[in-house]
């Protein structure tokens, strides 16, 4: 079976974080699969910058890189490939939704009578969620676009119910599938929690309004001077300069480390005892994942899909705008870190594996290309 996967930008333009990691996971256990021949149609784009181009690595399938020449992914090349790649196909998989190829490739898609899995990637949740969401009204023009041009055998992928809510709200009637990302699980070190009785707070993702980073570094006012937070990541250069002043009354409690990547992403994790994802919004969250491989406790918000880290004794989910965060970092810091850490792992190894995503796709994938999609909710 003949795949082709079209994306805005691929690895290793890990600038955007979680969804080009999960991406790559699917495209390279598909790839290994041996009734499945896998090709990728993206662009060169490795940040926001025209000039911020990727170093490209073997990937072991196709991987086209189309040369972008403005915004985040408008790139000629991949309309002109197109065709003959959509023609190829047994199943497009697009992601990416207010994107340069989205809508010829749904168009196309129609048009050869191929199917397609759109992955939108928490985006039409963000426009649903998120009140400062940009441009609205250009947003909800492409959605009705789409809901024109997209083939009859179109199934949105979400990774969460809380997605697929949501980003039917923006497209009435379109099929959904539900399959979470994957996260890689690292070889287990020990670790010390609280050394010395420090409790060493830890951020890492995009530096975005939506993630509720501000009230984060506003509860280290009322939590004692032990207690230190760590962030890793970028974003808006603006954005970031305002959390950086915010920050600066505490000194060195808080400690700003940019992005991290492979090597210094699981030192950053080894080093921290609680990992903090006070969001307003997020589709999926990755980084709670990755967090909860390594052995790490998570606080995060039911403005998440993670509200299982309660029941699983792995963290907890509070209410972002009535929960007090102070509080609830000091009652969890509190806690058996080591037990939640170990609970949480536990977790991600059983349903959260690379290996239980990628059967997942290719049961997907399967019941598309036979018109029989059981995997599929109206």
């Amino acid at each position: 079976m003949k795949i082709l996967h079209v994306s805005p930008s691929f690895y290793p333009a890990t600038f955007w974080g979680g969804p080009i990691f999960s991406t790559k996971a699917i495209c390279d256990g598909i790839a290994a699969m041996p009734d499945f021949s896998l090709r990728v149609l993206t662009t060169d784009a490795a940040g926001l910058a025209v000039s911020d181009r990727v170093r490209r690595v073997p990937m072991g399938y196709p991987v086209h890189y189309a040369y972008r020449i403005a915004g985040h992914s408008v790139a000629p090349g991949v309309l002109w490939h197109l065709p003959a790649a959509v023609l190829w196909a047994d199943v497009v998989h697009l992601t990416g939704t207010y994107s340069f190829a989205t809508l010829p490739t749904l168009a196309l898609a129609r048009g050869l009578g191929r199917p397609v899995v759109w992955s939108p990637r928490g985006a039409l949740q963000a426009t649903q969620d998120w009140p400062d969401a940009p441009r609205k009204t250009a947003k909800r023009l492409f959605e009705r676009a789409a809901q024109k041009l997209r083939p009859k055998g179109c199934v949105l992928h979400v990774t969460a119910a809380m997605e697929a809510a949501q980003s039917v709200a923006r497209l009435p009637d379109i099929r959904t599938a539900v399959i979470p990302n994957c996260v890689s699980i690292p070889p287990l070190v020990g670790r010390i929690f609280r050394p010395g009785g420090a409790l060493r707070l830890m951020y890492l993702g995009r530096l975005h309004p939506k993630k509720g980073i501000d009230q984060l570094i506003a509860a280290m006012d009322r939590l004692p001077d032990c207690v230190t937070l760590d962030i890793y990541g970028s974003g808006d250069a603006a954005y970031e300069a305002t959390l950086r002043a915010a920050a600066a009354e505490y000194g060195t409690r808080i400690r700003f480390h940019g992005p991290v990547q492979n090597a210094a992403k699981t030192l950053a994790f080894a080093r921290a005892d609680l990992f903090v994802l006070p969001s307003h919004s997020e589709n999926f969250g990755i980084v709670v994942a990755e967090a909860l491989a390594h052995g790490l406790p998570v606080l995060t918000t039911t403005a998440t899909p993670w509200r299982r880290l309660d029941l699983i004794g792995a963290g907890v989910c509070i209410d972002p705008l009535q929960d007090d965060l102070a509080g609830a970092i000091a009652r969890l810091g509190a806690g058996d870190l080591a037990g939640m850490g170990a609970y949480g792992r536990d977790w991600m190894i059983r349903d959260f594996s690379p290996e239980v995503m990628v059967a997942r796709f290719a049961a997907l994938y399967r019941s598309l290309a036979a018109d029989e999609p059981q995997m599929v909710q109206a």
